[in-house]
């Protein structure tokens, strides 16, 4: 039923009973598409907000306008810091073949009809470009364009960029009802993009905050060493858990330590440091066995904090009667992967103990393997090989197949390699940490 108030909020003139009945319809079809249209903008509002990162979110914009008032063709400038020019230009509906006529044209940077709109903000409607006294400065191989709908974008009150629309489908030209729903879009794309640069800085800010709990990495010599870190993808996940450290002990031996604090927050990256530097402490006992360290640092933890549950991997390289050997714990971790000069890849399977923060008073058994001149021991957190979508055992295999391939790789580039073509679907953090065994000196 066609309420009064529904006619005058959509200015439809009131009803008599005279009215015959097609033209009640007519107005009740008025009014459906009325409704479908403040429909379409509610959805094109929450699909421009459901984006974060910055450059999806523009063109999130255009093609949602494109699909508000069915435009062949949509794009949107974004000025320069001075607001005098475009120095962004983001076109969408463009044909392969057309993009391929002005593949050696310039981008616009605001002049003719474009500089218009940048000269004065208000909302343009042009029917026909051809006749409009600054439609000039189309290049060469540019598609033929009849009607612009133009419309400003501003974030805090400063105009960022101008929303363009050329050709309605359906051939009419844009009407008021095509510029009221795109300005209507075009306020929102403002906090849109004020969402998305908010976005940035936090995770930027969150990156760097994470980066400085993170240690550089000390002398090793005799041992190569390289680590990488990765925050996570997923929105609301730049803040991570995941850690690593490696040091020289007083008997001349070499720790390294890879763990992740459960959480994506300040609290769990603050716990990770805590924990880190917990655990620098605990290991100058010498020859002391990694699961014994991990027991103590658990025991530490349910004494003095409150940190969350944690998962670790502890190894220990030392020679012995010169040769190499790795000593190692698990806390609920991945196995190490070692890599041997030739590429041939493993990983050290042996029972794990129970993640840090669960039950302090639970064994976590000891492993020991034998190592060769030119090794690599690479730890890593899951966030490098979980993906919801695939079993770990062949995201575990393809971690090894991608380390076999770029064996030959200076450590640091292959450590990198690795975290750049990682298996997992990138909503976690990663951190990985690799040792390489010298080439000479014992066993070699």
């Amino acid at each position: 039923m066609v309420r009064d108030d529904d006619r005058r909020h959509w200015n439809l003139p009131p009803l008599s009973w005279d009215d015959n009945l097609d033209r009640i319809t007519e107005r009740i079809g008025q009014l459906a598409q009325a409704q479908r249209r403040m429909h379409a903008l509610l959805d094109a509002v929450l699909a421009v907000s459901r984006e974060l990162e910055l450059p999806s979110v523009l063109r999130r914009i255009v093609s949602t306008a494109m699909e508000l008032v069915d435009a062949r063709y949509g794009a949107l400038g974004v000025l320069n810091p001075d607001g005098t020019a475009l120095e962004e230009f983001i076109p969408l509906g463009l044909g392969p073949q057309e993009r391929q006529d002005l593949g050696g044209s310039n981008l616009p940077h605001g002049k003719g009809l474009l500089g218009h709109l940048i000269r004065h903000p208000e909302p343009l409607l042009v029917r026909d470009l051809n006749r409009h006294p600054d439609s000039v400065g189309f290049p060469q191989g540019h598609p033929p364009m009849r009607g612009l709908l133009g419309v400003a974008i501003s974030v805090r009150g400063r105009i960022y960029g101008n929303l363009y629309l050329c050709d309605r489908r359906d051939g009419k030209p844009f009407d008021d009802h095509d510029e009221a729903v795109v300005t209507a879009l075009a306020g929102a794309a403002g906090i849109a993009i004020e969402n998305a640069r908010l976005f940035e800085q936090t995770r930027s800010s969150a990156e760097r905050f994470q980066r400085l709990l993170l240690p550089t990495l000390p002398d090793l010599t005799p041992f190569t060493a390289a680590a990488v870190y990765r925050p996570a993808t997923a929105p609301g996940h730049h803040l991570g858990g995941d850690w690593y450290d490696a040091l020289m002990l007083p008997d001349g031996s070499c720790a390294a330590i890879i763990g992740d604090v459960l959480g994506h927050d300040l609290a769990a990256a603050a716990a990770m440091a805590q924990i880190r530097n917990m655990l620098r402490a605990l290991l100058y006992d010498r020859r002391t066995p990694p699961s014994l360290v991990l027991q103590r640092l658990d025991l530490t933890l349910h004494a003095i904090t409150e940190a969350p549950v944690t998962t670790a991997c502890l190894a220990r390289i030392e020679h012995i009667d010169e040769a190499w050997r790795l000593h190692w714990s698990t806390a609920g971790h991945m196995p190490p992967l070692v890599m041997n000069s030739d590429g041939h890849t493993r990983y050290l399977e042996g029972e794990p103990g129970v993640p840090l923060g669960v039950d302090e008073h639970l064994p976590r058994p000891d492993h020991s393997d034998a190592l060769a001149a030119g090794d690599t021991v690479l730890l890593f957190t899951d966030g490098l090989v979980e993906h919801p979508g695939r079993p770990l055992e062949q995201c575990l295999d393809t971690l090894a197949a991608t380390a076999r391939m770029h064996h030959r790789l200076p450590l640091d580039q292959w450590c990198r390699t690795l975290a750049d073509h990682h298996p997992s679907d990138g909503h976690d953090d990663l951190a990985l940490l690799a040792l390489r065994i010298p080439r000479t000196g014992p066993g070699s």
